[in-house]
């Protein structure tokens, strides 16, 4: 995408990373420049009459809401995509409008990197940032997945906190929820953890200033990246698929020890990554114990074995981490970071990859989200003393203010009920408002009993109603015999968790590994509130299977 150099007499093959995506300094070209997306080429912009600086301004508004905020300028090249470079004279004057122009919108410029040609003429490329006018900063969802053991807490917590660990976990204490966390030193629920970049890049963390607070890092910074650590154990498998569909991350950094390797439940998150369709990449740590070759060499076996084609690169240098952050979106490309949370040895260009990581949804799909009536997923309620009634979750579409009428539900009998926002906390932090991709911690005006994760708060207007039977089309990834009418499995579809039975199918009697079929299914507990084109997930055992619901039966509301 940027300073992505294209060779097209080169053929490349399955064992290497495209050309399209490889740095070449020895390349004269990019690809022509896209008309779609918020990449643009100038190839010098020095003086501008009042007119054509207008002009330039209407052009980096839609570049910007192209890219959700983020814009990426390639000056001194053509829009063919050739590297013609400007003199040094020009490309200062060139940047100077640059900057200009980001000022006129309340934006602002970072240079990424500086390219010098053999003709001697230079090669900029530069990102433009712009908060949109309704929020604080542009968020982005990391999910921090990986094997037990491999130092997942630990990395949150040099990031977040900004030391180095002792190399006996004094990194991983402040990610911990519970004492029996702190005692086994393993994470068994999941965690929310921000770090901060100002428009310049630079990060900001707990160790910015001595009492600094997670309101003022939100304050300071243009982007935000908000952390979930989830368990790596086994036995809290479940609790790491609800983290992974329910609150939607828009990235997954699946973290592998260079002593164990990529071993154990590395590749069942990651299996369940690709399943869900949620982009990635890999950190290997703890490189001042073991050095990380033998892993590097048995990853990329492993991610073909995810069944997903990815072609590993390995980063280590700055033109590497913006090659990754360029193509993690729209390529089969996998970054791959060696770190150490004791020595800092790759923490930088971490840290760089995380800044320049694109937001998940485009501006269009997000304002047309807003548009629809609100619709905000529970994964978590509790009561806080006087405050009163608290709801966190994820709000999937719609927007949602202080004192706006709602109803919550489904209860047992498959009703809803009212309710209205009381008061709205993002990141720990007050907020007035709440908009789609956003997630948020509510409180309501009145306490009520029988509450659950799952549930959904939905506009006051809407009629809905929750259901016991829903019609799925599902492919099996693995079990060990086959799933026949009578089967019993977990069924993870957004946030929603629960056994579920299998009444019915289609086109055969049983459905065997490798193969797909439409699906009855009836939730065995209680009902919930699910819609058609909802991706589930099903798991028993060592079985696991995919799917999207394609049919409802709501309860009637006679039903009990």
């Amino acid at each position: 995408m940027f300073m992505i150099l294209f060779d097209p007499g080169n053929e490349n093959d399955n064992n290497t990373v495209s050309d399209e995506f490889t740095l070449d300094h020895n390349q004269n070209a990019l690809p022509p420049e896209p008309q779609l997306g918020n990449v643009e080429y100038k190839l010098k912009i020095v003086n501008p009459t009042k007119q054509r600086f207008e002009h330039l301004v209407t052009q980096l508004k839609w570049r910007l809401r192209e890219g959700n905020g983020e814009a990426i300028y390639e000056i001194g090249v053509e829009d063919s995509g050739i590297l013609t470079g400007l003199t040094k004279r020009d490309m200062t004057a060139s940047l100077q409008t640059l900057k200009q122009m980001a000022l006129k919108l309340g934006a602002t410029t970072s240079l990424l990197q500086e390219r010098i040609l053999e003709n001697k003429r230079i090669v900029t490329e530069v990102l433009v940032r712009k908060i949109p006018d309704d929020q604080n900063n542009i968020e982005i969802r990391v999910a921090v997945l990986g094997n037990a053991d491999a130092g997942k807490s630990t990395l949150l917590g040099v990031l977040t906190q900004g030391n180095l660990d002792n190399g006996r976990g004094r990194a991983r204490l402040n990610m911990f929820r519970h004492l029996h966390e702190i005692q086994s030193g393993r994470t068994s629920s999941i965690s929310h953890e921000i770090l901060g970049f100002n428009s310049q890049g630079q990060p900001i963390n707990y160790s910015s200033s001595e009492l600094i607070t997670a309101e003022e890092i939100c304050d300071s910074s243009t982007k935000l990246v908000t952390f979930l650590d989830l368990a790596g154990h086994k036995k809290y498998l479940r609790t790491t698929i609800q983290g992974l569909s329910g609150y939607s991350p828009h990235h997954a950094m699946l973290v592998v020890s260079s002593a164990a390797g990529a071993v154990g439940m590395a590749q069942e998150h990651l299996a369940i990554a690709v399943a869900l369709n949620v982009p990635f990449f890999i950190v290997i740590t703890k490189n001042d114990l073991v050095d990380p070759a033998n892993t590097l060499q048995n990853l990329e076996s492993f991610l073909k074995q995810a069944g997903s084609r990815r072609v590993p690169l390995i980063v280590t240098t700055m033109d590497d981490v913006i090659t990754a952050g360029a193509n993690q979106l729209t390529a089969n490309v996998v970054p791959i970071f060696c770190v150490s949370s004791v020595t800092g040895n790759g923490l930088e260009l971490l840290t760089k990859f995380l800044y320049v990581l694109p937001p998940g949804n485009s501006s269009k799909e997000k304002e047309r989200l807003e548009q629809e009536t609100p619709e905000f997923h529970i994964d978590e309620n509790f009561r806080a003393g006087e405050v009163g009634q608290i709801l966190g979750g994820l709000l999937t579409r719609g927007v949602i203010a202080e004192g706006t009428l709602m109803r919550i539900g489904p209860m047992k009998d498959g009703s809803f009920q009212d309710v209205s926002v009381k008061s709205i906390h993002r990141n720990r932090v007050p907020c007035r408002m709440v908009r789609a991709g956003q997630s948020a911690a509510i409180c309501l005006n009145s306490y009520l009993p029988h509450l659950r994760n799952g549930m959904v708060l939905v506009a006051r207007e809407e009629n809905p109603r929750g259901c016991l039977f829903f019609q799925a089309s599902v492919s099996v990834l693995f079990h060990e015999t086959a799933i026949h009418p009578g089967f019993q499995t977990t069924v993870h579809i957004g946030n929603i968790r629960q056994t579920a039975i299998v009444i019915g199918m289609f086109s055969s009697k049983c459905i065997h590994t490798n193969e797909r079929d439409s699906v009855v299914f009836k939730f065995k507990n209680h009902p919930e509130y699910v819609a058609v084109g909802q991706r589930l997930l099903f798991r028993d055992g060592s079985g696991k299977g995919i799917g999207e619901i394609t049919q409802i039966f709501p309860l009637q509301n006679d039903n009990d």
